[in-house]
């Protein structure tokens, strides 16, 4: 009997996507940046997820924003494994937009109309297949994947996960990739479609963002940077007064810096796809309220808060090493964060990392910033990100349903789930649910297409009450 395109495998134990209006024609530039999505996509799918191109020509690259989506089809990439580079054109007298993967740093996309970086690295390097064993990986869980699984797992739990894999369970034209639940410290139950495992990486998209705010925490235990302070951004360090350096870490970390930006707050597409750099786009935006009056969901927020970062870390050294160091502290050995072609951490949604890798993420937070006896967050930390702190979503939208904290949203006002539940999500259905009163966390990997919503709301209550 043939199998489904997407089998479901049963192992032993959305986000709000981006509005766009109906898609015109495609401009000369609406080209070039579908172009780019292309090439980082593979580029990031290949080798950070160990996936093959018609895997993601046929899931990743579907249901995206509608002005690129029917680009998509006549775009045609080119794979260079030798180089590892991916390389789409899309015109005759213009560079091929392309993106090149290094060891331990991801994948870099060339701004557009470049033909290469100024440094480039040797045409042929070593790859190493992201789905290989490490030799983490026989080290006990957390920090490897022995002993994974709870010696018991709960009966009426696994038809719950298996639930999420139904396309209409839980929202119409919605696709899960991926779910693993933790009780107690250990795996209670884990469940992937055809073609991911435990060892494969997908974009994050916006879990980035508490991924962000855990790192500048990081920073703040280690005395590298207050939250409190204004935002150390260089770009606004004039001989004027720039009313922009009334704003503090605190304030962008809250969505609350009162910036103006151009287009939709959750997309950034001239630095993710199109080349540009953090330095050229996301310190460019004027003032438009008054900062911490007004809650704007905003990549530019977060991509300023790490602008912030790098500008106050002892050494560009130090900075460049951070992300990695914090990964690697919690066992996130498969989890990588990609940069700008200026060296700028795209912590907006540009990191990939596995469904037990974002499991190990909220672990933290359940032992209270604690890992195997070091501290690594402030102490409250958690209090801190799941607090209703500042100017809160409009309660006229969608997402006013929810609270926000600090990077991370609050399921706050949800039936049948905890007070003290929070969650980090990102587009196409990347969920982090973290319930501390139950001792849980709950991860979904998706690629939703865009109009679809999970309701992850309604699967964290599902599955608390399964458990």
């Amino acid at each position: 009997m043939r199998r489904p395109a997407f089998f479901l495998v049963l192992t032993l134990s959305t986000a709000w996507p981006a509005w766009s209006a109906p898609a015109a024609m495609p401009t000369p530039y609406d080209r070039a940046i579908a172009a780019g999505y292309k090439a980082l996509m593979l580029c990031g799918a290949i080798y950070n997820g160990g996936r093959t191109q018609e895997q993601v020509e046929a899931l990743e690259l579907t249901g995206i924003y509608p002005e690129y989506a029917p680009l998509m089809p006549e775009l045609k990439a080119e794979v260079d494994r030798d180089s590892a580079t991916v390389s789409v054109p899309w015109s005759e007298v213009m560079p091929a937009r392309s993106a090149a993967w290094r060891p331990n740093k991801g994948c870099v996309i060339r701004p557009l109309g470049w033909a290469m970086l100024p440094d480039a690295e040797p045409p042929r390097i070593r790859q190493v297949s992201p789905l290989e064993a490490k030799p983490t990986d026989a080290q006990p869980w957390p920090m490897g994947d022995a002993d994974a699984q709870a010696r018991k797992l709960p009966r009426k739990l696994a038809p719950v996960a298996a639930k999420a894999f139904t396309m209409e369970s839980f929202g119409a034209g919605t696709r899960t990739t991926g779910v693993v639940v933790v009780q107690g410290g250990k795996i209670v139950a884990e469940q992937y479609a055809e073609g991911f495992t435990l060892h494969t990486a997908q974009r994050t998209w916006s879990v980035a963002q508490s991924l962000t705010g855990t790192l500048l925490g990081m920073s703040a235990q280690q005395g590298w940077m207050r939250i409190d302070n204004y935002a150390a951004i260089p770009e606004w360090d004039r001989p004027m007064i720039d009313p922009r350096k009334t704003i503090t870490v605190d304030h962008l970390l809250h969505m609350s810096s009162g910036l103006h930006t151009a287009t939709d707050g959750r997309r950034t597409d001239d630095i993710e796809f199109g080349g540009s750099s953090v330095q050229e786009v996301a310190t460019s935006w004027p003032a438009e309220v008054p900062s911490g009056t007004r809650f704007r969901y905003s990549n530019t927020d977060i991509l300023l808060a790490v602008r912030a970062l790098r500008a106050s870390m002892p050494s560009e050294e130090e900075y460049q090493a951070f992300p990695a160091q914090m990964f690697t502290a919690i066992g996130m050995t498969r989890t990588v964060a990609e940069r700008d072609w200026r060296g700028n951490f795209v912590l907006s949604s540009q990191v990939w990392s596995t469904a037990r890798d974002l499991a190990r993420f909220g672990l933290l937070y359940l032992n209270e910033g604690v890992w195997q006896g070091e501290r690594l967050l402030p102490v409250d930390w958690e209090k801190y990100v799941a607090k209703p702190a500042g100017p809160q979503p409009d309660p006229a939208t969608p997402e006013g349903q929810y609270g926000y904290g600090m990077t991370f949203w609050l399921l706050n006002h949800s039936a049948g789930v905890p007070a003290d539940t929070f969650a980090a999500w990102g587009d196409r259905g990347q969920f982090v649910i973290i319930v501390p009163s139950r001792q849980v966390v709950i991860v979904r990997r998706g690629e939703d297409p865009t109009g679809s919503h999970f309701d992850f709301a309604r699967f964290t209550a599902e599955v608390l009450a399964a458990l």
